[in-house]
């Protein structure tokens, strides 16, 4: 197969990181090993409803590489099993549905949809027990405690997700679960988008970047207890997500891609991400402590979901994140870009609910001073070889770094989270892909 005359294979995954087919697999061996290719671009999406989106995402971005400069490339497309995360766009009536709140029935097929996510038969009694409160839910702080306990109960039965992530609060886990609902029907405000000026370090002042017509300066995050079981199944939603994304990358792709460089040391690797596809290849990038140290000539996260500390060093005292070892162990050669903008505003509900969860009661959230905000919104914090720059239009020249992380402000060119495929992404892509080294 080709995407704009690019050779091309998919690599499919199942939730548990394992290769759907072995067929597939040796595809991408095979397409590796012709004597062609010298730059193998594996592209991974986020949350999606069906493998259709993903598969229009990768033609679309195979579009803006192909052409000149494309000689030699050939596209990995990973497909994995995800299901898309609501904002307020995407949810039936809009931000309208979200001030009166859902019925008791839109949230049943919102929970049941959380149990086709899952797929797992050892969640079925914690879903029962969350469909059970759900008429109750307004009128009984019990029926709100078991709705949540249910729900929890189902989580932990099929992913054994456990505390500790700086991207979900502990209270997520572990608070009273009529106190959680109560934190989440709570109004609360996004942080307005910040359109800052870079000074010094020869970045470029940015002047005042493209707002969307109509785009409100916050979003609110509507209350009501009916609301607050909506919010709460989104964010569950997100964070088993979020897991998934980490547990292919780490157990799924990073084993691959090692497979394909054993075959052919010479071959360049490259590895983009959007949203969840973001936590997924850096997973794959950073590999574990005894893994054999996989070498990347650029990785380029587009609106990534994952915590604006995922490279960060000592975020919080003694404490890296997660893909901190992804930097200090030099496994990407070349340049890492971040695209991050305000507009992306799925990524910044999502760490606005964490906010709410872990009881923190800021009137705006989600920007870099939250503890739980996302790199889609605010780039990488915290990270000493992160470098300020803005998203660039295509007349315009990088001079990416190799090792560095490059935040690039994007709120001229990227309006929400899934605005990834215009020219001016492509040209990033392109930009990192020529200027990420040969490795050995």
């Amino acid at each position: 197969m080709d995407l704009s005359g690019i050779p091309a294979a998919e690599l499919r995954f199942d939730k548990d990181a394992m290769v759907v087919s072995p067929d597939e697999e040796n595809a991408v061996l095979a397409l590796a090993e012709e004597p062609a290719v010298t730059d193998l671009i594996v592209l991974a999406h986020g949350w999606n409803n069906d493998m259709d989106e993903a598969r229009g995402l990768y033609r679309a971005l195979a579009a803006q590489l192909a052409g000149v400069g494309s000689e030699g490339l050939c596209i990995v497309g990973v497909l994995w099993p995800s299901k898309r995360f609501d904002d307020a766009e995407l949810i039936p009536g809009g931000a309208a549905g979200l001030a009166t709140g859902p019925s008791i029935a839109e949230l049943a097929a919102e929970l049941t949809a959380f149990g086709v996510l899952l797929h797992d038969e050892a969640a079925a009694d914690g879903l029962a027990a969350a469909a059970a409160a759900l008429p109750a839910i307004d009128t009984a702080e019990s029926a709100r405690r078991a709705f949540v306990d249910g729900v929890r109960a189902a989580l932990h039965a099929s992913t054994g997700i456990t505390v500790g992530s700086e991207e979900a609060p502990a209270a997520m886990l572990t608070a009273d679960g009529a106190e959680l609902l109560d934190r989440l029907a709570r109004p609360a405000v996004l942080a307005r988008p910040e359109h800052p000026r870079f000074g010094g370090g020869g970045a470029a002042d940015l002047g005042t970047p493209h707002r969307p017509a109509g785009g409100a300066a916050g979003l609110d995050i509507f209350g009501g207890f009916r609301n607050a079981a909506r919010n709460l199944l989104n964010f569950t939603t997100y964070y088993t997500m979020k897991e998934r994304a980490g547990t292919i990358g780490f157990h799924g792709l990073a084993p691959v891609l090692t497979r394909v460089h054993e075959r052919r040391t010479g071959l360049r690797l490259h590895l983009v991400g959007h949203s969840f596809g973001g936590r997924l290849v850096s997973a794959a990038a950073t590999g574990g402590a005894s893994d054999p140290v996989l070498p990347l000539s650029s990785m380029v996260l587009l609106q990534a979901a994952f915590s604006h500390f995922g490279f960060a060093k000592d975020w919080d005292p003694g404490k890296d994140g997660l893909f901190r070892g992804c930097l200090s162990g030099h496994r990407v050669d070349g340049p890492t870009v971040v695209t991050h903008t305000a507009n992306d505003r799925a990524v910044g509900i999502a760490y606005a609910l964490a906010s709410r969860i872990a009881g923190q009661i800021a009137a705006a959230l989600g920007d870099a001073s939250d503890v739980y905000g996302g790199i889609g919104r605010n780039g990488a914090l915290r990270t000493p070889e992160a470098v300020a720059g803005e998203l660039l239009d295509v007349d315009r020249a990088y001079s990416f770094r190799p090792g560095a992380v490059h935040n690039l402000l994007a709120d001229r060119f990227i309006h929400s989270h899934s605005d990834v495929t215009g020219p001016q992404v492509g040209h990033a892509v392109r930009s990192a892909v020529s200027t990420g080294i040969a490795v050995s």
